[in-house]
């Protein structure tokens, strides 16, 4: 039997893409995935996510790669309908990537409060049939979905150095890494608006941005 493991990484930052990635392995190398101790890839330090992707891509069949960009999640957000919210988004991202691995069974992670909404959304959006279980926190219970974790980590990883390099150190792109907020502050002191590596639709960058407009209206 052909398995996949979905997750995405960056779902919850206010800088850099939203990666959702899956792997596709075959029933019997799953005690394999064990063995190298995979694990929901927010548990590993960067060192050993980087350790394990090779490992995983080894053992895997094959794997995916959906990047979804600030833009995209800020066209999604702002939507007015309904059924274009993130969820929607997250939902469509990942069936295509059901698509690209076409398993007899896949496991995600929901990002739906409703788990099985969310796997119906994927089921609708794909055109490979296959039975789609969801849970919340599957990364932590299904070891494929932590490998898949893994990779998408570990490729979010890979573009905010890329970003870093273009735009200067602004953390990790969490608004709890204060290298974050304080990026957002400063880039505003000498631009109209954030570059584009910023999701413009996430509360805390319009917080800041509300905050600066304020202190002008009052100089």
């Amino acid at each position: 039997m052909l398995i996949a493991g979905i997750d995405e990484a960056g779902r919850g930052c206010v800088i850099g893409p939203l990666i959702v990635a899956g792997i596709l392995i075959k029933q019997e190398k799953m005690p394999m995935l064990e063995q190298i101790e995979v694990k929901d890839s927010k548990l590993l330090t960067a060192k050993k996510r980087e350790a394990l992707f090779p490992e995983i891509i080894r053992l895997a069949e094959k794997h995916a790669v959906i990047k979804l960009s600030p833009t995209q999640i800020d066209q999604a957000v702002e939507s007015q309908r309904k059924l274009h919210k993130l969820n929607r988004l997250e939902a469509k991202a990942m069936a295509k990537i059901v698509d690209r691995l076409k398993p007899e069974v896949v496991y995600v992670d929901a990002a739906d409060v409703w788990a099985e909404r969310f796997a119906n959304h994927i089921q609708e959006a794909s055109v490979f049939k296959t039975r789609i279980i969801a849970e919340h926190k599957a990364d932590k219970t299904y070891p494929v979905v932590s490998a898949a974790s893994i990779v998408a980590k570990v490729e979010r990883d890979r573009e905010i150095a890329i970003l870093r390099e273009k735009y200067g150190d602004f953390g990790t792109g969490y608004i709890a890494d204060q290298k974050t907020p304080n990026f957002l502050v400063q880039w505003l002191k000498s631009h109209d608006d954030y570059p584009d590596c910023v999701r413009k639709s996430w509360k805390p960058a319009k917080a800041v941005k509300s905050e600066r407009g304020t202190r002008q209206t009052t100089l």
